[in-house]
């Protein structure tokens, strides 16, 4: 069953086979988790929206009309869910906490390349910290699109399908977004790969 393509998975699921929705839970568990992450910075809200994502795309099911894949489906309420956090949240100053996930995140992928270097480290904890200021910064659609495309990997065509605009805007949006986060990094003092001193 774990060979079965996403669309078989619905489909067993819709005649009830309780395992096939398993299956898919499994399949794009991590992902979704990874994604609210980064929308949230927060690993408890991460892991409720990531359940909550999966418990309505259960309950929606027969409302799944097949127009997109199946995991853009269920990145889109992810995406949804994670966004109606953020906008219920008090106001407050964009801070980047020394406890954000994504900061250790980054360190840990970069880890090989620092080794033991305690100097080295300190400086990549600081770009993380200024990248993820940078990142919180960003409108919404900003953020979102830039977490899609270049954290997740998703494709331009399918983010479009995940977030409701057309695929031409996702381009401008992340264009738009790294120049503002290169912009932010040339302000805090980080060299910028590609760009003078």
């Amino acid at each position: 069953m774990s060979k079965s393509s996403d669309q078989e998975l619905i489909e067993q699921s819709l005649s009830g086979d309780a395992e096939a929705f398993s299956v898919l839970v499994r399949r794009y568990q991590k992902r979704i988790y990874r994604l609210a992450v980064h929308m949230l910075h927060d690993d408890t809200e991460a892991e409720d929206v990531t359940q909550e994502t999966f418990v309505r795309a259960y309950q929606g099911l027969n409302r799944f009309q097949g127009n997109s894949q199946p995991y853009t489906w269920l990145y889109r309420i992810a995406v949804n869910l994670s966004l109606n956090i953020i906008r219920a949240r008090k106001p407050r100053q964009h801070t980047t906490e020394a406890s954000d996930p994504r900061i250790e995140n980054w360190v840990a992928a970069r880890a090989t390349i620092v080794g033991s270097d305690p100097s080295a480290a300190s400086e990549q904890r600081q770009l993380a910290a200024a990248l993820c200021e940078a990142i919180d910064d960003l409108s919404d659609s900003l953020r979102t699109t830039l977490i899609l495309v270049c954290i997740e990997g998703i494709r331009h065509d399918e983010a479009a399908q995940i977030l409701g605009c057309p695929e031409g805007t996702v381009a401008w949006r992340v264009h738009e977004a790294r120049r503002k986060l290169r912009e932010h990094l040339a302000l805090h003092g980080f060299a910028v790969p590609g760009e003078e001193p």
